[in-house]
């Protein structure tokens, strides 16, 4: 089973662009599906998140905002890959 990660992000946010290059980067060794979605798309994600992206979810858990620690994202997604082994 692949983990399923999702980038949250928004038009004009300037951290978005350097947390999909963490998001890819981590995710182009390991089994996992990644989206990215624009919270201005989706009014109750933008109601939560408005002044938080970019947010990463592992799985529907967030395991980062704003500056996305590749270190963290990469155990988050190794430990999730485990729990489904």
């Amino acid at each position: 089973m692949s983990v399923h990660v999702q980038l949250l992000t928004r038009t004009g946010c300037s951290l978005c662009g350097d947390a999909e290059a963490v998001v890819e980067q981590v995710a182009r060794s390991r089994s996992v599906d990644v989206t990215v979605t624009d919270i201005d798309c989706d009014q109750a994600l933008l109601d939560r998140y408005e002044w938080d992206v970019p947010v990463v979810l592992v799985d529907g858990r967030q395991v980062g905002f704003h500056r996305i620690d590749p270190g963290r994202l990469a155990r988050a997604i190794d430990a999730r890959a485990a729990a489904d082994a």
